[in-house]
């Protein structure tokens, strides 16, 4: 540790480290443009420039390690006038449109220019004009704004893994673009909005809609994926407008995928606003009453197991667990949370769970990924993937899909029978598994999908403890879900009961009445011609067209909801804007209806709810904690593991873009899905 003197301040820094990290443990505030926490440092703004005792001119900060006994100034008179001459530079060619920049009031040189700029300029030439790129549907450029920090340059080229963008020409004629104009083909490209400091680069879907002091800013949890990112919701009045990554160091870091960032205008599109019920071969809109009327006469007097209940991706815990509690006052057992029919053991949680969780991920020093590409299914985590590859490079290898996953992978191939060779030792990276301290296998939803799952799901639990990935210190077995609702219906048994039919068993006319909470993603052919179907969703989507009653409910922007992310991360989201029209929360309108039934719900606010969660899993009392998990039990998952069939592992999303009813229904999904997967989008037309 090195003592440094920081205006007078003496602290302690680790060897190695800048200047003005020491500056900030010190408490003081050093502006930077190219500097980045989490990105290599650049050090060519200059901005950051301090005086440093017996170096003859200023230096810049971020670039320059500490000494023993160094003494620093981040204020004197020669500081100031230095970052004074910083700012006149990068304003000499810095076009004066702030009123019409959407990064206006989250300007990074805005805030400085107040602390540094001068009130006229001194500088009479013509000032540099660059033509604008076209980066793809999400990101706007105004290149004539950039400064040239090149901190999007490093974003794509070191956490997105995708070095697309890049510098031409020099001093003056310096443009940053890609080196052939196309869009960018990362999954993570609207983080380079988050940290360009200038206006450079925006949001195109969020051009001229709205200034920042008009939001209205609320914490939330994202369920596009089942990542859980951390998320603040934007709002003006009863729209949403924005959604942008908060930082949790512990799962999102300050990311977030495209998905969920840009398909928040699918929300206000395609909307369920009031009940619907089917008359004569056709939904007629009609009253609450008239709704809970139609369902209640196809329930009463009816056999219990004829009825069912099936729960969609992006359901919070609350309403699912109203559900489940309706379904058992009229005691019927036919549940199930698995649309895609993955063939999950649910009898303990760290079957099911990623064990080692996402921080976790940076602890590992081989990695096996089997029937997933993270890239698709979890950016983000994908990211923290490719972070501990950077760190220090690991032996990654995948099995599925053969995909580039920004990052250096062995591919093994593409069926389960690589599973069985690594078990029996006939493949080179069985030794790498058995040879490294803390092992990782990452078993993605693809490979649950099939009539094997169950076999492939053991003999990943099987290689995981042959290779030493389960001990008391480490739990290297990982489910990688795509659902923001699985987990969290796992964990309330959202499931078939004794004698209760899953959802294979309630299609083709395997129940009479089929309650549909949010449930878009089965093949609604394969429902029963003469099955009842009740839909309860916030969209107009593949439910909602099966239906015989709609019921409008809430999206996850409209209500406080709890969500359980992939690695078992209990965290709740809040309540930004209210549903539309006569939309309500899902649980609302499921103990609204148990009372036209005569069975009250033991509940009657979300907090008498949210009590009956903890009781029925305790997990749901620990908010926001997950403490790191040993593997105690090496008992394994129903299953024989040499069971496994020939076929190949099929990818569980085939468009990023478009995997549930926010993003089918958002304009710039679609425009996203006919840029990066044309031939899918034809097929759709």
């Amino acid at each position: 540790m090195a003592k440094v003197t920081v205006d007078g301040i003496e602290v302690e820094v680790p060897n190695g480290a800048s200047v003005l990290q020491a500056a900030e443990l010190a408490g003081k505030e050093i502006p930077r443009f190219c500097y980045h926490d989490r990105l290599s440092v650049a050090g060519n703004c200059r901005m950051c420039l301090v005086e440093v005792e017996k170096s003859p001119k200023p230096v810049a900060s971020c670039a320059f390690p500490v000494a023993d006994g160094m003494v620093v100034k981040t204020d004197s008179p020669m500081v100031r006038q230095a970052r004074r001459g910083v700012m006149e530079f990068l304003l000499i060619n810095h076009p004066l449109d702030c009123p019409i920049c959407d990064q206006g009031g989250e300007c990074d040189l805005q805030d400085q220019s107040m602390g540094y700029g001068m009130d006229h300029s001194r500088y009479r030439e013509s000032k540099r004009a660059v033509k604008d790129k076209n980066l793809g549907p999400l990101v706007k450029t105004v290149m004539t704004r950039c400064i040239q920090c090149t901190r999007c340059v490093r974003f794509a080229a070191e956490i997105a893994g995708v070095p697309e963008l890049g510098a031409t020409g020099r001093g003056e004629n310096m443009e940053i673009g890609t080196y052939v104009e196309r869009a960018l083909s990362s999954e993570l490209s609207g983080n380079l909005i988050d940290i360009c400091p200038v206006g450079a680069l925006t949001s195109k879907p969020y051009a001229f809609v709205a200034r920042s002091w008009e939001l209205k800013k609320t914490d939330g949890i994202d369920v596009l994926d089942a990542v859980g990112c951390n998320i603040r919701i934007d709002a003006r009045g009863p729209e949403v407008l924005r959604i942008l990554p908060r930082l949790n160091e512990d799962v999102n870091e300050e990311w977030l995928g495209d998905k969920s960032r840009f398909a928040v205008d699918g929300l206000k599109r395609r909307r369920l606003d009031r009940p619907w019920v089917k008359k004569d071969g056709k939904l007629a809109e009609a009253s609450w009453r008239e709704a809970f009327l139609a369902i209640a006469s196809q329930i009463k007097g009816r056999d219990p197991a004829r009825i069912g209940a099936i729960a969609g991706d992006l359901c919070d815990a609350e309403s699912m667990l109203a559900l489940k509690d309706l379904m058992a006052a009229l005691g019927s057992a036919n549940l199930d949370c698995r649309q895609d029919g993955a063939q999950l053991d649910a009898t303990r949680r760290d079957f099911y769970l990623f064990n080692t969780t996402i921080a976790g991920i940076e602890d590992a020093d081989a990695i096996l990924i089997i029937g997933a590409n993270p890239r698709r299914e979890a950016p983000v985590l994908n990211a923290r993937i490719r972070k501990r590859w950077l760190a220090s490079p690991i032996s990654i290898a995948a099995i599925g899909e053969r995909a580039d996953l920004t990052y250096p992978a062995e591919w093994l191939g593409e069926s389960p029978q690589a599973l069985a060779e690594l078990r029996r030792g006939t493949l080179p990276f069985a030794g790498v598994l058995r040879e490294a301290k803390r092992p990782m296998i990452i078993l993605g939803q693809g490979a649950l999908r099939r009539a094997d799952g169950a076999a492939v799901l053991a003999a990943a639990w099987a290689l995981a403890a042959e290779c030493g990935a389960l001990d008391p210190d480490w739990h290297g077995f990982n489910m990688l879900h795509t659902a923001a609702a699985r987990v969290g219906a796992l964990d309330l048994g959202f499931l078939p009961g004794a004698g209760g039919k899953d959802i294979t068993g309630m299609m083709a006319g395997g129940v009479d009445v089929l309650w549909l909470l949010g449930a878009d993603e089965i093949d609604m052919a394969t429902v029963g011609a003469e099955t009842f179907v009740v839909y309860q969703g916030h969209h107009g989507d593949r439910g909602a067209a099966r239906a015989d009653v709609v019921l409008p409910g809430a999206a996850y922007t409209e209500k406080s909801g709890t969500y359980v992310n992939t690695e078992g991360r209990v965290q709740r989201s809040e309540f930004a804007v209210f549903p539309p029209g006569e939309a309500r929360e899902d649980w609302r309108i499921l103990r609204a209806f148990a009372e036209t039934l005569g069975h009250r719900l033991p509940y009657d606010d979300l907090e008498a709810l949210r009590q009956r969660l903890i009781a029925v899993a305790p997990v749901f009392g620990r908010t926001d904690e997950l403490p790191r998990r040993g593997a105690v039990d090496l008992t394994p998952p129903a299953g024989n593991p040499d069971a496994l069939g020939m076929a190949p592992f099929v990818p569980a999303l085939a468009n990023y873009y478009q995997t549930d009813p926010i993003s089918r229904a958002s304009p710039t999904m679609t425009a996203c899905a006919a840029t990066y997967y044309p031939s899918v989008a034809e097929a759709a037309e």
